[in-house]
């Protein structure tokens, strides 16, 4: 039987074992057939990486806020050691080491802190003692003007049986008896932190030649120059903003307690050291966050010294912003009001009282570091960049003016060319040839043909 095509065809693909296999498609998969189900090679090792970037990323999390306080230790001690960093060049350029002039400015600046607050601590220790003994006469003042001014039967007795019978007063008494523990940790936890700072300041300033070489090493010649410029910069803004506050807070003390001591009020050295710090370290509402307290001891004595301390700090707020404060800090921290108020507001935001007291000086120094990279032109000599408007300005209403005003011209003379008209107005008069109530209407015709001119324009 001879073998037909459809034979032929199928014979090389024969089984040894008799049967056909089926024929394999050489260019894949059809449109139609099922997809594979393999998983991609990539795939095993891009989810292996992602889990890994997750747990590295809360591993560095975890570790930021175990390490926060370190590191916000660190930062107030860099900040401290830019400060006394002028002192410690000065001394170490007349032949001293540089270990023994940290070590000597330390001393001199703990010595000096302890005897203000060896001093201010009794002050109010005494203010405090007296002010206890004082209470009840204040009290009875209080309250003698409370029943002469709203007509009421107080007595102090009772008021004092009230509080001593009250649960807001068992309560806090518990809480204050259970919370001595804690309170000693946490003066515990203050020294230690106290301790850490000065560590590192000590080693920022007596080590800062070597720390500066250290940074520099691993950067190449061109960015080397730029990192010693920002620390040149940092140093001269930090040591600036502290002496000058410091100056300025000296000042406003010693203003407030004359006024005080004058006045009589209590407690005025204690209220004058509170007024000098508080007004020179929280900048623009300061003073007057400072002078609510004098405002109140001076209003237990007399309301009408109360309003006198009150005008003081107004006037004095004035001369210092435009007389004492330019003076001082003109070549030290010369940076805008509302930028200083905004940078102690996100500074406290980020760090709380650390970040108010270090955010003039970081945000001094990044504008004089930035300043001198940005190039800056002369500015014209033009009346708008003083708020005034330059003449010949275009104004929005003159074209509507100029077409009103063309409507008018060009109406009047048609209204009038007529002898009709011209007669009409003097005939309607002399004669008495016209009716004088037609005149007004011939007299409104150029008005309203210009405002219906205008309104179509």
């Amino acid at each position: 039987m001879a073998p037909t095509d459809e034979t032929a065809r199928f014979e090389p693909q024969a089984s040894p074992f008799g049967t056909t296999p089926p024929p394999r498609s050489q260019a894949g998969p059809g449109p139609g057939a099922a997809p594979s189900n393999r998983m991609p090679r990539w795939l095993p090792r891009a989810m292996v990486l992602a889990l890994t970037l997750v747990a590295v990323f809360q591993l560095g999390s975890w570790a930021f806020h175990q390490l926060i306080g370190l590191l916000t230790n660190v930062l107030i001690a860099f900040f401290l050691a830019l400060a006394i960093e002028p002192a410690v060049s000065w001394m170490a350029s007349k032949g001293l080491r540089r270990g023994f002039a940290t070590l000597l400015v330390f001393l001199i600046t703990l010595i000096g802190a302890a005897g203000f607050v060896t001093l201010l601590g009794s002050m109010l220790a005494g203010q405090i003692i007296k002010m206890v003994e004082d209470f009840p006469a204040y009290l009875d003042s209080v309250i003698s003007w409370i029943n002469a001014t709203f007509h009421t039967e107080l007595k102090r007795v009772d008021i004092q049986e009230g509080l001593l019978r009250s649960d807001w007063l068992q309560k806090y008494v518990q809480n204050s008896a259970t919370g001595v523990l804690d309170v000693s940790a946490q003066v515990l936890g203050g020294l230690f932190q106290l301790l850490t700072i000065a560590l590192f300041s000590f080693f920022f300033a007596a080590d800062g030649p070597r720390l500066r070489r250290a940074l520099c090493s691993v950067l190449p010649p061109a960015k080397q120059a730029e990192v010693l410029r920002a620390w040149e910069i940092a140093v001269d803004k930090t040591g600036g903003y502290l002496y000058s506050r410091s100056l300025m807070a000296l000042v406003s003390g010693v203003a407030h307690y004359v006024l005080l001591e004058y006045l009589d009020v209590p407690y005025a050295p204690a209220l004058a050291v509170w007024v000098g710090l508080v007004s020179q370290f929280i900048p623009t509402i300061g003073t007057y966050l400072a002078g609510a307290l004098p405002m109140l001891i001076a209003f237990t004595v007399n309301p009408w010294y109360a309003l006198w301390v009150l005008v003081f700090v107004v006037i004095y707020q004035q001369f210092e912003n435009y007389l004492l404060q330019p003076k001082l800090t003109a070549k030290t921290v010369d940076i805008h009001p509302a930028v200083a108020f905004g940078s102690v507001i996100a500074g406290t935001a980020l760090l709380g009282a650390v970040g108010a007291l270090i955010a003039i000086p970081a945000i001094a120094t990044l504008q004089a570091f930035l300043g001198a990279y940005v190039k800056r032109y002369d500015v014209t000599d033009d009346p708008r960049v003083h708020g005034h408007r330059r003449r010949g300005t275009r104004n929005l209403f003159a074209p509507l003016h100029r077409r009103a005003q063309a409507a008018w011209e060009g109406a009047a003379p048609a209204a009038t060319s007529s002898g009709a008209c011209a007669s009409g107005w003097s005939g309607s008069w002399t004669s008495g040839a016209r009716d004088p109530r037609t005149a007004p209407r011939k007299r409104t015709a150029p008005r309203t043909t210009a405002i219906v001119a205008v309104v179509r324009a």
